[in-house]
């Protein structure tokens, strides 16, 4: 049967499905079923059967739920105050000054979270009326928060990161080292934009209130002192080889609770609601895998990826051109489907296009999150923008708007690391040779 048919069809049934309001793991099973069902002379429900077991049952995806029970833990402390407390008073001196805490504490929390709309709403509840209070530009406030809390995705431990290594069967320690640089930059290009925005609009920025000694803002530092050391035992496990992603995000769960003691917020109420979130949270993830799954088996009988993976390398595209048609590609999908939706539903087929023209699975990894981020802060379904709606009020048209100018600095990152490709690849790499060693 003619493939463009098959694909016209099946992608027709899967937007029915979705505008119908079937839940996205459902419909991607009916999706598959549809698929075997009419397109092919297979047993449809052993294979479900056989698929959802299979893609449920992986030891790496117990790290998944743990990362989000710690991030759902930490939601609910003191973290974000104790956060800003210790980061305002070096912001002092820099333009743009308490903006910053927006990227540095989003770039702090994501590296004990998996989320960006945890990040965004961890950091958001603190900063969002402190910055208020003092006068900053509404539009800044809002803009670099939207695109600061991108960074829950990029920055490890990330749930995509863990889905796509799930997906790709790559290490998962290799993507989560790799996401670090990237991640750093990312941050530093948001900073950036705001010191060059405050120096073309000095009048804007509020002069600062108080001032500091050296011997104070080391003091107000010790607020990030807990933060500080459950990255540390994190990361640092996996970066030294101490512990797979699964080990730390256990250990990272035990270290989120040691915090959330120490800080007083460690309740019964509190535990059961951050128990009861990342189940929720977990479940519908592994229900969106397992659908996925079985509609990856589904248009493999159909043939449908090897054709066109057959007909994308008929064009002769070079591994530039096929980067940039893959990320107008996610950016358009994300308008209507969240990150771990649209990885888990095109990696069939665009896995095989990938490794015929010998891209880094590594490095494509961290491309589709940075991609995956401009989703986030991209109308009608960006999560962001959903988060921050509820926090401050505003339409979700103006704060698209606001965070434009961090959406094309997204578009420069990919840039780099696509022209200098060790930004990705030269941690991990490392992290092999020290395990080597």
């Amino acid at each position: 049967m003619d493939q463009v048919f098959i694909a016209g069809f099946l992608i027709a049934a899967l937007f029915v499905l979705f505008a119908a309001g079937l839940w996205i793991g459902l419909g991607l099973l009916a999706c598959g079923w549809i698929a075997m069902a009419v397109f092919t002379s297979r047993p449809v429900g052993d294979a479900m059967v056989t698929t959802i077991w299979g893609s449920s049952s992986s030891w790496t995806l117990t790290a998944l739920p743990m990362f989000i029970w710690m991030g759902e833990i930490l939601f609910r402390t003191k973290l974000s105050e104790d956060m800003f407390r210790g980061l305002a008073p070096w912001m002092t001196r820099i333009p743009g000054r308490l903006l910053h805490t927006n990227v540095i504490g989003c770039t702090i929390f994501a590296a004990v979270s998996g989320s960006s709309a945890a990040t965004c709403a961890t950091i958001g509840k603190m900063t969002i009326p402190e910055l208020r209070a003092r006068k900053y530009p509404e539009d800044l406030v809002i803009g670099t928060l939207a695109g600061a809390g991108t960074l829950g995705l990029l920055i490890p431990p990330s749930l995509i990161m863990i889905v796509y290594g799930v997906a790709t069967d790559v290490s998962i320690s290799k993507l989560f080292i790799g996401g670090v640089i990237p991640g750093i930059m990312l941050g530093a290009l948001f900073m950036g934009y705001i010191v060059v925005w405050s120096l073309l609009n000095p009048g804007k920025i509020p002069q600062p209130t108080e001032r500091y000694t050296l011997k104070e803002k080391i003091f107000a530092s010790r607020h990030l002192l807990p933060t500080v050391a459950l990255i540390v035992a994190v990361l640092g496990s996996i970066y030294t080889g101490i512990a797979t992603a699964t080990e730390a995000a256990g250990l990272g769960v035990v270290g989120a609770l040691l915090v959330a003691k120490l800080q007083g917020s460690l309740t019964w109420q509190t535990f059961k609601e951050s128990l009861l979130g990342a189940t929720r949270l977990s479940c519908m993830i592994a229900l969106i895998l397992a659908g996925a799954a079985f509609l990856t088996l589904a248009m493999g009988f159909t043939g449908l990826p090897r054709h066109l993976a057959d007909w994308i390398g008929q064009m002769g595209l070079s591994a530039g051109a096929l980067i940039v048609v893959l990320m107008v590609f996610y950016i358009i999908l994300g308008c209507f489907l969240d990150g771990i939706s649209m990885i888990v539903l095109t990696m069939a087929i665009v896995l095989p296009m990938i490794e015929k023209l010998g891209i880094d699975l590594v490095w494509f990894g961290i491309f589709l999150v940075l991609v995956v981020e401009m989703a986030q802060i991209t109308p009608p379904v960006g999560f962001n923008l959903f988060v921050l709606q509820g926090m401050t009020g505003h339409q979700i048209t103006y704060i698209a708007r606001t965070a434009f100018p961090l959406f094309l600095l997204m578009c420069v990152a990919v840039a780099l690391i696509y022209y200098f490709p060790g930004l990705v690849t030269w941690l991990p790499n490392q992290m092999i040779g020290n395990a080597a060693g």
